[in-house]
C-alpha cells in the first residue's frame, strides 16, 4: 500500500491515471479493502498462493481454516459489489486490482466463488493494464 500511495502522490491526477478514488469516503474504503486483503486470510494465502494463479492451480481442497477465510472474504466483499458495476466505486481504483487478485486465488483453483464475484474478478482481469501485468514473464514454475 505504501508503494501505491507514494505513486499516487508522486504522479498525481490529472497528468496520470487516478489509482485512488477522488471522493474522500471512497478513498477511505479503498484503503480499508487494501488493508483487509493484506492483513487477513493467512490460511487462504498459504493454500492458494499467487503461484496458483500463474502456474499450476491447487489440487487439494481448502482446509477448514482456509474455507473459513474464503467465506469471510466473500461475506465481506459481496455487499461492496451490490451494484451492477465491475468496480468497487464509480471509477476503477487500485483496490479493484487487489480484490480481483485475491478472488483469482480461488477461481483459478476451482474453488466456489459466487457468480457476481467471479464476474467482477474476470472483468478486472481483462482491464488492459491488468492484462498487461498478467502477461509479464513469471520465470520457472516454483517447485
Amino acid at each position: 500500500m505504501a508503494i501505491t500511495e507514494y505513486l499516487a502522490e508522486r504522479f498525481p491526477f490529472p497528468n496520470h491515471p487516478r489509482i485512488y478514488p477522488e471522493d474522500l469516503e471512497d478513498r477511505a474504503v479503498c484503503r480499508e479493502v487494501q488493508s483487509f486483503l493484506r492483513t487477513d486470510f493467512l490460511a487462504l494465502r498459504q493454500e492458494r498462493p499467487t503461484t496458483t494463479i500463474w502456474f499450476a492451480p491447487a489440487t487439494t481442497p481448502l482446509s477448514a481454516a482456509a474455507r473459513e477465510a474464503a467465506d469471510k472474504l466473500i461475506a465481506a466483499v459481496e455487499p461492496l459489489l451490490a451494484h451492477e458495476r465491475s468496480t468497487l466505486f464509480a471509477q476503477w481504483c487500485i483496490a479493484d486490482a487487489d480484490l480481483a487478485l485475491m478472488l483469482q486465488r480461488l477461481i483459478k483453483s476451482g474453488d466456489a466463488v459466487p457468480e457476481k464475484l467471479r464476474a467482477y474478478a474476470e472483468a478486472n482481469w481483462k482491464r488492459p493494464s491488468v492484462a498487461k501485468w498478467n502477461a509479464l514473464p513469471r520465470g520457472k514454475t516454483p517447485s
